[in-house]
């Protein structure tokens, strides 16, 4: 089968589902173009702006585009093969993913703008809220850890990884010149656009000629030191103004988000029409895991951001909701961008259909096979291979800052939430509070049964997806009750919800049972992956258990 065939597929019926059943959700939720939304109601030029949806809609994809719709898709496709993978993709962006992005922008415009956590404390009462809190900090450990591992990764390549390393560090530094540039001199945005986005292919170009190595620390070798590194990045991050790092990274992040996924396609159309790209990776290779995990419900988990994902109502129910103009906006910015990233997720799944399994077998980790797939699709355009491949290897790693970034954040404010503490001291405290753990997890050296050394970020992933997938679940769950509370369709959020629960509930269990095998034969282990991955199991049971009593109360 011939891949561009099968994006185009994949374009067509992602564009359908649109059309659709994203026109339906408009319809069942009474969304009112004339409707007054909180962006003009509370209207402050601070956090409550209204903007144009298509401007919205390329501010909120490159929120919630970071590394998972590349990391997931490649290694679901791996482990389980590209049919299944893209099935769950494309139908679950459709019917689940984008279904609960656009309706966390709905309930929070119709709560003044409130965040979906309020929503969940409005719907289910105080104690549902101070577990959903303590879920959702768990949640951000998980995905700090997953996405500092694969970051590091990329810099202790041994063939381009200190050149990358060094990219990174001059993309940083040129946020951080940016931001202080309209801080102080508050330039038209056009303009620094012109002179910013091509100063980051000037950093790709320089940055193998300087290439940066880390002097090794504590005893680390070279992976885990990049990962205390970048630890101590998000402890800056976290705290230091949003206008002098957060906002112009995460704009500047943005081009590279749309560059990618668009030249990519162009570059796979282009290259069609002299090769014959016949897809190399088999439809299905097993039914398992390389950890012995079977595939329903890893499918589902693993994938995580390209088909569906809770990290998203953070951001639905957070920025996005104060910018909308109008309620009809919900549609194309929550909906949508859902779908336009399940074609991201595609278009990275098509990066390892280029290969054979002996050959991805070759290049291990996704963000390899990424890089090395965005490099073939470039080159058609006309752009040297070798800068191609370090543009999408930078441009991984930029996807990830995004991440780092906003989640090392959210997990001090829920900190600060949880414990009441908020002073000028509060915010340095509830970070590094929020950092120990990943801390821990990042310089523990975990192995298999065998004695073989498992790669941090792998192990990660599986928790990250699955408590990833359950925050999506309970959110949808959350959304159901307030639907249901209004007399409106609840099912559209509901039955999503009943299937994410299981499947994550399903592969959280399968995550911790070893761990409690032990525990069981008296065999006791303080692993903090099993210890919060229970807390994670067990926070989920609760909060399932009081939305079925209001459930029953109704």
């Amino acid at each position: 089968m011939s891949l561009l065939l099968l994006v185009v597929i994949s374009i067509v019926v992602l564009s359908f589902g649109y059309m659709t059943y994203g026109a339906l959700l408009g319809k069942w939720l009474k969304l009112r173009p004339e409707a007054k939304t909180p962006a003009y109601e509370f209207q402050n030029n601070v956090d409550f702006v209204p903007a144009g949806k298509f401007y919205l809609l390329n501010q909120h994809l490159s929120a919630i585009a970071a590394a998972g719709p590349i990391v997931g898709p490649i290694l679901a496709g791996m482990w389980f093969g590209w049919l299944p993978t893209f099935l769950w993709v494309v139908f679950g962006g459709i019917f689940i993913g984008g279904v609960h992005d656009m309706l966390a922008i709905v309930a929070s415009i119709r709560h003044q703008g409130r965040s979906i956590v309020e929503i969940i404390r409005e719907t289910m009462g105080r104690r549902a809220f101070i577990v959903f809190l303590l879920f959702l900090w768990f949640s951000l450990i998980y995905i700090i850890a997953a996405f500092t591992d694969v970051t590091a990764s990329t810099f202790v390549d041994p063939a381009r990884g200190e050149g990358i390393a060094s990219s990174s560090m001059m993309y940083l530094l040129l946020a951080l010149v940016m931001g202080m540039i309209i801080k102080i001199f508050k330039p038209p945005l056009t303009l620094i656009t012109l002179i910013f986005v091509p100063l980051v292919f000037v950093c790709i170009y320089f940055g193998p000629a300087f290439p940066l190595r880390l002097p090794l620390m504590f005893g680390l070798d070279a992976k885990m030191t990049w990962n205390v590194f970048l630890l101590l990045y998000c402890a800056v991050a976290a705290v230091v103004p949003v206008w002098l790092l957060l906002q112009p990274r995460g704009y500047l992040g943005g081009f590279f988000l749309m560059l990618t996924a668009g030249m990519s396609f162009l570059g796979l159309a282009a290259g069609s029409l002299t090769h014959s790209y016949v897809i190399q990776y088999p439809a299905f290779t097993a039914w398992t895991n390389p950890q012995g995990l079977p595939l329903i419900p890893l499918l589902f988990t693993t994938v995580a951001c390209g088909a569906c994902s809770g990290f998203h109502c953070l951001i639905a129910a957070g920025t996005t909701s104060k910018q909308l103009a109008r309620e009809t906006d919900a549609r194309v910015v929550g909906y949508g961008g859902m779908l336009l990233e399940s074609f991201v997720a595609v278009m990275a799944l098509g990066t390892l259909l280029l290969l054979t399994t002996e050959e991805a077998g070759q290049l291990q980790d996704p963000n390899q096979i990424y890089a090395h797939g965005i490099a073939v699709f470039l080159s058609h355009l006309g752009i040297h291979k070798e800068f191609a491949y370090n543009f999408a290897l930078l441009a991984f790693a930029t996807f990830v800052y995004d991440t780092l970034d906003v989640a090392t954040r959210l997990g001090r404010y829920i900190f600060e939430e949880l414990t009441g503490w908020k002073n000028k001291w509060s915010p340095y405290a509830a970070t590094v509070v929020t950092l120990i753990l990943p801390l821990i997890f990042l310089t523990r050296e975990i192995t298999d049964a065998q004695g073989k050394v498992i790669p941090g970020w792998k192990l990660f992933w599986t928790v990250f997806g699955s408590s990833n997938q359950l925050l999506a679940a309970l959110v949808l769950l959350g959304l159901s009750l307030w639907l249901f509370k209004l007399k409106m369709k609840f099912q559209i959020a509901l039955w999503p919800s009943v299937f994410m629960i299981f499947v994550a509930v399903t592969s959280l269990f399968f995550i911790i049972q070893p761990w409690l095998t032990n525990m069981v034969q008296g065999r006791f282990t303080a692993d903090p992956i099993g210890l919060t991955s229970l807390a994670l199991f067990l926070l989920t049971f609760f909060l399932v258990i009081e939305g079925i009593k209001i459930f029953r109360k109704g």
